[in-house]
């Protein structure tokens, strides 16, 4: 390693950015989003391409907030950090363009804005995130926005004893199912811990309980689920018809329960001006280029890919930095994202971590531990983004 390299606590390298040759014309690059996806972005490409490219941040949010840990929230626990995107913005050397991205101009290179502002760039990068649907009108949609808000009520409910009876459903077309898994089980928890009897049953498409994770995760968590007294139902299809009453498939059975708590269907932001790609969702190849749109990079929820996790975006979001910063002049050979996911299970006892290589939505050396097998250790593991969080939780001041 050059000595004017400096290697950081997470192990990675920051280039030193006078070595990359600022130019009077910076190579500009945009990115849309406030979430995981972008600030891994920005974060990669100030360490890869340092001056040589000027960074616009779009996003219509003050903050970024950490979304995972926001299933504690109905339990009374600390609610997620969040981080204001200004300073986290100029920490990057970004500037931040407070309003929310409309569509683009692939011809002459333009990024619109919704109030009508156009942002010229040389490379654009959408990290838009999905969009949430509820998938059943009788049922509380999950929301990590608003967790607490959303669950708050029902935990009351099932501490009183006016709800003994729960369905947490996993929609048929899941996007990240492991919440569901946790609330389920931190809801068991807190019944067994009040004395309360409650009956709580999973419907899920998955073949296995979070399935993405691969066998050995699978058999860990379903084994957690029968200690729980959890009912699991795999590899079936419900609906909603009524409040209170499920119909599951294929089987036609009919379930009665006190709640109904669900996942949302997720679709991608379908955007003006690039190719329509299915429900929405944005088509790249494995270095986040956009099809048919020179230039344009994607990455995070927005895109084709089956499982939607912070920890696989920020891989997704380090590829396509690598290719911008190749296109921007840097002497790099990008790499494509080869997704390793890493997961916290929260259970309201102690948690489990769950690793595994992706392929499509299906996990292989699957792996789970009761002591984490990641540093730092977070919901979402990332090159950039996660050792930067820490350092700013390390030397936050007190509250």
């Amino acid at each position: 390693m050059s000595a004017q390299d400096e290697e950081t606590a997470s192990g990675h390298v920051m280039r030193d950015s006078s070595r990359l040759m600022p130019s009077d014309n910076p190579f500009k690059v945009v990115i849309a989003g406030g979430g995981v996806a972008a600030l891994e972005a920005a974060l990669a490409l100030r360490d890869l391409a340092g001056d040589r490219v000027a960074l616009q941040i779009v996003a219509p949010n003050a903050e970024f907030s950490y979304r995972p840990m926001a299933v504690r929230e109905p339990f009374a626990i600390a609610p997620s950090n969040r981080y204001p995107l200004a300073e986290i913005a100029s920490d990057i050397g970004a500037e931040l363009v407070s309003t929310e991205f409309g569509w683009v101009d692939t011809e002459q290179r333009l990024a619109h804005t919704t109030d009508g502002a156009g942002l010229p760039y040389d490379a654009l990068l959408l990290a838009l995130g999905a969009l949430m649907r509820p998938a059943f009108a009788h049922a509380v949609t999950i929301d990590d926005r608003r967790m607490d808000e959303l669950m708050h009520g029902v935990i009351e409910d099932v501490e009183g004893g006016y709800a003994p009876r729960l369905a947490f459903v996993i929609p048929s077309r899941p996007g990240w199912p492991l919440p569901i898994y946790e609330l389920a089980l931190m809801t068991a928890a807190r019944a067994y811990d009040m004395s309360v009897k409650v009956e709580i049953t999973i419907v899920t498409p998955e073949a296995a309980p979070l399935a993405v994770f691969g066998d050995a995760a699978s058999d860990a968590v379903a084994k957690l689920l029968a200690d729980a007294a959890i009912e699991t139902i795999t590899a079936s299809h419900a609906q909603v018809p009524e409040p209170g009453k499920l119909v599951i498939e294929p089987g036609d059975r009919t379930l009665s329960v006190d709640r109904v708590i669900a996942l949302p269907e997720l679709f991608g932001p379908a955007v003006r001006g690039l190719p329509a790609g299915e429900h929405g969702f944005i088509e790249v190849d494995r270095f986040g280029r956009v099809h048919d749109a020179p230039g344009v990079y994607a990455a995070g929820d927005a895109i084709n890919f089956p499982v939607k996790h912070g920890g696989v975006a920020a891989q997704q979001a380090d590829a396509a930095a690598q290719s911008i910063a190749e296109l921007a002049g840097v002497t790099i050979t990008p790499t494509p994202d080869l997704p390793e996911i890493h997961g916290i299970l929260l259970t309201g006892r102690n948690p489990l971590y769950l690793t595994a290589q992706l392929t499509g939505s299906h996990g292989f050396s699957s792996k789970v531990t009761n002591e984490p097998t990641w540093s730092p250790v977070t919901k979402i593991t990332s090159k950039y983004l996660a050792p930067y969080l820490e350092h700013r939780d390390q030397t936050a001041p007190a509250a």
